[in-house]
């Protein structure tokens, strides 16, 4: 059987500014909960950590921890 790329996360390079679409697929993983984001959705990023989260307030945590 066939899959198609809207089973599977998106894989994604993030840059300062946006994101670059390596892997289609319509969502993303939030690296700390791993709740799917769906691509127009997504806000929130880590150039250093090239990670996803699904809110500001998650991000802010990811980035305090991993300084």
């Amino acid at each position: 059987m066939l899959m198609s790329s809207g089973d599977k996360a998106a894989k994604l390079a993030f840059g300062p500014n946006g994101f670059r679409v390596m892997k289609p697929g319509p969502y993303v993983l939030c690296a700390v909960t791993a709740e799917q984001i769906p691509l127009e959705e997504l806000r929130y990023w880590s150039v250093d950590f090239q990670e996803a989260y699904a809110s500001a307030e998650i991000a802010t945590r990811r980035l305090a921890d991993g300084e």
